[in-house]
């Protein structure tokens, strides 16, 4: 049967519709916000593969180009491997919905989004966050939801809920929200400097913005809704888990405080040996499995982990609570790279590579929702397997590093001045050591790497990870709690929250909240965000005495680069009939030149030699001769009654013969041959457009000059 509800969030009305089209799925909805339309489908499998041993979540979101009107790009004019704004927004509906399908679980769940219309205004992202929600909401899925999305705005101090990509333009702050009826589940996204108050008022607004959707989902699952089905968790057997307990008793909690990441996961990997054995022993193999034991000596650490926090007040690596790790940070390290650092936070550490490329370097892609099309800065974050002194697949970027590199690269961006920097920016963030916080380094180094470039940034960025761990009571509610500055690995894993946050001086530039929990309070954000702040300060300093500001000069191995105004209807005889003239200029002057529609041209070149030859080219192919001004050029042809000289390449003029010398000239092969360079000056211009110059004129130019002034070396044909 179809029903339909409505939510109106800020200015726009968000339609939720099941019941209509595909209704085989176990759960699935349309959503629409003004013609931006996508379908939300959930299935579960009815069981669990045999040896399953994690849950596996699968949740895709696609974009078809026909949702807008248009072809594919591409030879074969279809949709391809994701794109990554796809795969950002299939970790972005991820991250809330896992922490609500039941531990222990492990049927495979797949939740698909698919864009079906867009109308280039409303970003179907949040759209398809709902949409899950709802679409496992009404299903038989067990999940303990609904939760609400929604992205805010701020224009000229106002927050706006669910803003279009048009006031998303004047808009200092983007957020996308996450939260139950409640309580925050994620959040992601950046901003221009905010501070943490107005942070802290603009969850508050996205919350309130939140409540009219968990309504309309909660009567949506109340009139559609299927009954949950009966589930089988794979919990460790009590009796097990009370023999493993036994058998690490006096032995656990010495082996999580070893200090050094390697040293303690040698102690646990050595106890999980034995606790293999003996478990095995004593139970049969039959009913104590590899995996089970694993995890039975997981809850154990975990447990082991949360109590040293929570009860005696200590962290596994003998930090304090808002103690950041030991820091230090290098610049200049890699010769050929236009800027390079390198950044070290205890055992986390990442190298950073800055390259500077021409505007035509820019990424471009396909925005089919709307959005900005082309990327003038990229960061690329890389995650090898050695960072963990592991081995593994060795392949293509994973979801998990674009996120990363998203995360840093809209970090960084609002510090980059890049309407008034004309380079293409990329920066190669690589992990060479990790435990803890990676994405974060990341920020660091790709800060330092920048500025080491000469990238004149605003401020610099740095990034910490705010970690928790809390205890809850039997009618869940909050007992205790212990927020954590800049967390390794383990507090990651084992604890309930990773709350990332990158900023300046001034305010907070990115952020990201990952959570294992059902939600926590706002209260609970706001502390973490000063946590952040007095930690961020710590680790600027600490940047700042490595390099302060950005070099005053790029890299002598990064393009330089010239500008040259030109009448924009001159921009075809540049370009020459099917670019034969500014392919020419390429070639032989080794210069990159980019033409824009107004007439500015920029020359990008290694060598000021390369520079010169190319802005001479161009010049000389644009300008024109004015009357009264000294130019050196070139003969090229001699008359009986003068010569004529190339000013610019393809346009010369006449020196007459009595224009030759301030004495009388019997014929010009007596003062000028065919090649030489020499200096002349318009004297006039004919009503057939016929250029007159005079050497002697110049020469009287110069001698006054010559008088006035110490005289400037050798000059190329062209203006003086």
């Amino acid at each position: 049967m179809l029903e339909s509800v409505v939510a109106q969030v800020g200015k726009g009305q968000i339609n939720i519709e099941t019941g209509k089209i595909a209704k085989q799925a176990d759960g699935s909805v349309i959503v629409r916000l003004g013609d931006t339309i996508i379908l939300a489908a959930a299935v579960a499998s009815t069981k669990a593969k045999a040896g399953q041993e994690f849950f596996p979540l699968t949740v895709d979101y696609r974009e078809k180009a026909a949702a807008a009107g248009k072809f594919p790009g591409g030879y074969f004019k279809r949709e391809g491997r994701p794109t990554e704004k796809e795969i950002l927004t299939s970790r972005m509906i991820d991250r809330p919905i896992r922490p609500l399908f039941p531990s222990h679980w492990f049927n495979e769940v797949q939740v698909q989004s698919l864009v079906l219309s867009a109308d280039g205004e409303n970003d179907p992202d949040i759209l398809s966050i709902i949409g899950a929600s709802a679409a496992l909401s009404i299903s038989d899925i067990p999940w303990a939801g609904p939760l609400a999305a929604v992205r805010v705005g701020r224009v000229k101090g106002q927050f706006i809920a669910n803003p279009t990509h048009t006031e998303m333009v004047e808009s200092d702050l983007d957020l996308v929200y996450v939260g139950t009826a409640t309580q925050v589940m994620m959040f992601e996204g950046s901003a221009k400097e905010i501070t943490e108050a107005d942070y802290v008022a603009a969850m508050n607004f996205a919350q309130e913005s939140c409540q009219p959707v968990i309504a309309a989902l909660k009567e949506l699952t109340q009139r559609a809704g299927k009954p949950k089905r009966q589930i089988t968790t794979a919990d460790v057997p009590a009796e097990v888990l009370q023999e493993a307990k036994a058998i690490t008793a006096d032995r656990l909690l010495p082996a999580v405080t070893i200090p050094g990441k390697l040293a303690r996961e040698q102690a646990c990997s050595e106890l999980v040996a034995e606790l293999t054995k003996k478990l095995k022993e004593k139970f049969g193999e039959e009913k104590v499995t590899d995996f089970l034991v694993k995890d039975a000596f997981y809850t154990l650490q975990k447990e082991a982990v949360r109590c040293l926090i929570l009860n005696d007040g200590k962290r596994v690596d003998g930090r304090g609570f808002d103690e950041v790790r030991p820091l230090s940070s290098e610049v200049a390290i890699l010769p050929r790279a236009h800027g390079s650092s390198l950044f070290t936070r205890g055992e986390t550490q990442a190298l950073a590579l800055a390259t500077l490329g021409t505007t035509e370097d820019s990424q471009e892609f396909d925005a089919y929702t709307g959005g900005a099309s082309e990327k003038q800065f990229i960061l690329h974050y890389n995650f090898p397997n050695f960072s963990v002194g592991e081995t593994g697949r060795i392949g293509a970027p994973g979801r998990r590093e674009i996120g990363h590199g998203a995360l840093a690269e809209r970090s960084l961006e609002p510090m980059l001045p890049l309407k008034d920097f004309p380079y293409a920016v990329r920066v190669t963030c690589e992990i060479m050591e990790s435990n803890g916080s990676s994405s974060m380094a990341s920020v660091c180094s790709g800060t330092l790497a920048l500025m080491d470039a000469g990238v004149p940034m605003i401020r610099p960025v740095a990034g910490i990870s705010i970690g928790l761990c809390t205890e809850y009571d039997a009618e869940n509610q909050l007992k205790r709690h212990q927020l954590l500055t800049d967390i390794i690995g383990w507090e990651d894993g084992l604890c309930d929250m990773d709350c990332k946050i990158a900023g300046t001086e001034r305010g907070i530039t990115g952020f990201q909240l990952d959570l294992k929990l059902p939600g926590i309070p706002h209260s609970l954000i706001a502390d973490a965000l000063e946590k952040a702040r007095v930690a961020r300060m710590k680790i600027l300093d600490s940047m700042t005495q490595t390099l302060a500001t950005p070099r005053a000069e790029l890299s002598k191995y990064a393009p330089r680069i010239f500008t040259v105004k030109i009448n924009p209807e001159k921009i075809g005889a540049l370009i020459g009939p099917g670019g034969k003239n500014i392919k020419r200029i390429v070639d032989e002057s080794g210069c990159e030149i980019n033409i824009e529609d107004d007439g500015t041209v920029r020359i990008y070149a290694i060598s000021e030699e390369c520079l010169m030859k190319a802005r001479r080219e161009i010049e000389g192919m644009v300008a024109e001769i004015e009357v009264g001004k000294v130019y050196r050029g070139k003969v090229v042809t001699i008359k009986e009654f003068g010569c004529f000289v190339e000013v610019f390449p393809g346009k010369d003029g006449l020196v007459h013969i009595s224009e030759l010398a301030n004495f009388r000239v019997k014929q010009a092969e007596d003062i000028v041959k065919i090649g030489d360079e020499i200096w002349v000056k318009c004297i006039g211009v004919d009503d057939k457009g016929r250029i007159r110059l005079s050497r002697k004129a110049a020469m009287a130019d110069r001698d006054r000059a010559m008088n006035e002034k110490p005289a400037g070396g050798n000059e190329k044909p062209g203006a003086a």
